[in-house]
C-alpha cells in the first residue's frame, strides 16, 4: 500500500539543457573550466557554497510535509545525480530517473516514478531559493481546489508585438502574473492531465487549465528566481550573502 493518503511527494525537474548559462571567460566560480568552451551546467554551480541543485533539493529535504521525492536528470547524468544525492545525504530522494524531450515529458516521467500520494510539488531544480515555507503555504492553497501554482503581479508594462517587432497592443497586466514553482497539485489530477494533453505547454498548471480544471494563485516571493544566465547567478549569490549577513546594530 502507498504511503498515506495525505502524503505530499515531490518531483524536482532538473533535465534541461542549460544552454543560456553560456560558457565561462574565467574560472571566477571554481570549476576548472576555464577557457574550456563548455557550457556551465547550472545545476552543480557553486552558490552560497553549496551547488545550486543542492538548494533546492534541501528546502524539500527540510520540509516536514515532504515525505519523499524523485529527481529528473538528463541521461547522460543519473550516475552522477545518484552520487550527488547520495553524498549530501538527500534521504527523501527515492528515485533518480531520466527524462523526456520536453518539460512535460520529464514532468510526466518523474510523477510516474514517485508514485501514488494526495499531494505532488513540481519544482525547477534551477530555483534555489525556495523555502520551506513556500511549499506549505502552496500545499494550503492547493487544497480547495486541487492545484495551486506561486506567482508574482507583474510590474512593468507588458506589450504585444509581431514578428516585426511593432507593437500590437498594450495588455492590461492588472490581470497578469508571472508564475513560478514549485507548483502544487492533486497526484490524480496531475496524472490524469499529463495522459490526456498532449499539446505542448510550458508549465503543469497549463495542462490542468486545458482540460478546464481551476488553478489558484497564491503569493509567490521575488528570492524565489530561476537560474538561467549568469547574472542571475550573480543576483542569487548577493541575496544568499545578504540574508547571511548579521543585522546592523
Amino acid at each position: 500500500m502507498p504511503e498515506s493518503a495525505a502524503s505530499l511527494g515531490a518531483v524536482i525537474v532538473a533535465a534541461g539543457s542549460g544552454s543560456r548559462m553560456g560558457r565561462p571567460s574565467t574560472d571566477r566560480l571554481g570549476l576548472g573550466q576555464a577557457g574550456s568552451g563548455q557550457a556551465l551546467d547550472k545545476l552543480f554551480v557553486p552558490l552560497g557554497g553549496r551547488p545550486v541543485l543542492a538548494h533546492a533539493l534541501a528546502a524539500f529535504q527540510e520540509c516536514d510535509a515532504v515525505q519523499r521525492m524523485v529527481l529528473v536528470l538528463p541521461a547522460r547524468k543519473l550516475e552522477r545525480g545518484r552520487r550527488f544525492v547520495q553524498e549530501h545525504g538527500f534521504d527523501k530522494v527515492r528515485r533518480v530517473c531520466g527524462g523526456g524531450p520536453r518539460r512535460q515529458d520529464s514532468v510526466r516521467l518523474g510523477v510516474e516514478a514517485l508514485g501514488p500520494c494526495q499531494w505532488v510539488a513540481v519544482h525547477d531544480g534551477a530555483r534555489p531559493l525556495i523555502t520551506p515555507d513556500l511549499i506549505l503555504r502552496g500545499l494550503e492553497a492547493a487544497g480547495d481546489t486541487g492545484a495551486a501554482v506561486p506567482a508574482l503581479p507583474l510590474a512593468d508594462t507588458v506589450k504585444e508585438a509581431g514578428p516585426d517587432a511593432m507593437v500590437l497592443r498594450t495588455l492590461d497586466r492588472s490581470r497578469l502574473w508571472a508564475v513560478q514553482t514549485p507548483q502544487i497539485f492533486r497526484y490524480d489530477l496531475l496524472l490524469r492531465a499529463h495522459q490526456e494533453v498532449t499539446a505542448d505547454a510550458t508549465d503543469d498548471a497549463a495542462m490542468l487549465e486545458a482540460l478546464g480544471l481551476p488553478v489558484r494563485i497564491f503569493p509567490g516571493s521575488r528570492l524565489n528566481l530561476k537560474i538561467t544566465t549568469p547574472e542571475d547567478l550573480t543576483l542569487a549569490e548577493a541575496i544568499l550573502a545578504a540574508s547571511a549577513a548579521p543585522a546592523a546594530l
